[in-house]
């Protein structure tokens, strides 16, 4: 049976890999979004920002990793191994930012389907 301490660094580990991932997924859409880059990659990161905002969603705007921490022991702002100020405001900058990414990609979208005609 693993110790708690071993269950909570387990689980920062898990949520501080998921985070970075997000993190770079979103800004890849914005890239996307931004330059008009469109190939196979732009799927990956846009399923899993997608996966990511339902699960948010469907736990009331709360991550659940950051609850697994804190059911076994971490102390709130700490439940993944990146420095509190950093991810104090995640919602409130990557909400914002995952929105303006998928309109600047739906408008790059639907001017080139438009251009044509």
């Amino acid at each position: 049976m693993l110790r708690s301490s071993r269950v909570l660094a387990l689980i920062r580990s898990v949520h501080t890999i998921v985070y970075v991932v997000m993190a770079v997924s979103v800004f890849a859409i914005f890239y996307a979004g931004v330059t008009g880059a469109s190939a196979a990659w732009f799927w990956i990161p846009g399923q899993l920002v997608a996966i990511e905002v339902a699960v948010f969603v469907g736990n009331g705007m709360k991550c659940p990793m950051s609850a697994m921490a804190t059911r076994h022991g971490a102390v709130a702002g700490h439940d993944t191994f990146l420095p509190e100020r950093l991810t104090r405001h995640t919602l409130q900058f990557f909400g914002p930012l995952i929105g303006v990414s998928v309109v600047l990609v739906l408008a790059r979208w639907w001017i080139a389907a438009n251009a044509d005609g």
